[in-house]
């Protein structure tokens, strides 16, 4: 690993470390990029898409404490409007009341339910996710052919979520970078797929 790969990790899990264990980790923030003399865009959600997003994280999490409580830990994560459930539950039923429960929040356009049925991990195996999160979004920086602002990096214990609004062409090359990173297990890919003609339509906004 680079000087720089260690550098911007330990940037983003000091970023990270601020936010609780039970939410999901906020992206790094790296601006526009310019790669062959085009600016794009950092983050290819609507701003009012970012705010929603942020809104069904806050309101989603309280539904998951009002029907489960204290039993297991869970994570919400959503990227325009599309929510990622990550964590450890204790039964079936427990997994089926917290989707239920995230279905319930304004607008929620779709779930991906990846909750394990299993004993919630340690503080340290969470660690250990947050840094690995931070090392994924370090390599896509550093591959700089990836807009890295575009990838949204969730870790449960060492499998890799990515999620955002990309091309096929960009989520393969995200999910080679991402599997390179040692001590990643496994990659899911939970994108939504933009054609190449809707990114090209999407780069004159970043010039504004």
């Amino acid at each position: 690993m680079t000087r720089n790969l260690h550098a911007r990790a330990a940037a983003l899990l000091a970023t990270c470390i601020a936010v609780s264990l039970f939410s999901a980790c906020a992206p790094l923030l790296v601006g526009g990029a310019v790669v062959g003399g085009s600016l794009m865009v950092s983050d290819r959600r609507s701003s009012g898409a970012q705010v929603e997003d942020q809104a069904i994280e806050l309101k989603s999490l309280n539904r998951v404490r009002e029907a489960i409580g204290d039993r297991g830990h869970v994570s919400t994560t959503s990227y325009n409007r599309l929510v990622l459930i990550t964590g450890e539950v204790e039964s079936e039923a427990d997994k089926a009341a917290v989707e239920q429960a995230v279905t319930r929040v304004d607008n929620v356009r779709s779930i991906v339910n990846e909750l394990a049925v299993m004993g919630s991990t340690s503080l340290t195996s969470r660690s250990n996710d947050t840094i690995l999160s931070g090392k994924v979004k370090a390599s896509f920086v550093d591959a700089k052919d990836i807009f890295a602002n575009s990838v949204k990096v969730v870790t449960e214990r060492g499998t890799v979520y990515l999620m955002g609004r990309v091309t096929e062409r960009e989520a393969g090359r995200a999910t080679e970078v991402a599997r390179g990173v040692s001590g990643v297990q496994k990659v899911v890919r939970v994108f939504e797929i933009l054609t190449e003609a809707e990114l090209a339509d999407m780069a004159p906004k970043a010039t504004k």
